[in-house]
């Protein structure tokens, strides 16, 4: 009984289809790519023109033209900022008890 043989031609078909799709996927997987990199450097330009036009706006409100109180103003602004992101992880486990018919009856406390 022979299951697969070399001289059987429906052993070459398969083998040839599926040559052939793996090398289709492959070139499908290529123009999705490039796509994703049209669209990319379209977003990277967009990003620099953004970019540039916010330079050119900061240039006109520059941090010596600020008064003082304008940067006393900022500089406790980010001061309250970086305290607050500091202290907001302070490892404290609060429970707040939430009442329902059921507190009284698993607690006895409630």
């Amino acid at each position: 009984m022979r299951l697969l043989s070399i001289t059987d031609p429906q052993i070459w078909l398969l083998a040839g289809i599926s040559v052939l799709v793996v090398f289709s996927i492959l070139v499908i997987l290529v123009a999705i790519l490039n796509v994703f990199t049209i669209v990319a450097k379209k977003t990277t330009e967009k990003a620099k023109a953004v970019k540039s036009t916010i330079e050119t706006s900061l240039e006109a409100k520059s941090f010596e033209k600020a008064s003082e109180q304008d940067k006393a103003a900022v500089a406790t602004a980010l001061y309250l900022y970086f305290e607050e992101r500091d202290n907001r992880e302070s490892r404290v486990l609060t429970i707040v008890p939430y009442p329902s018919a059921w507190g009284p009856q698993l607690n006895p406390r409630l």
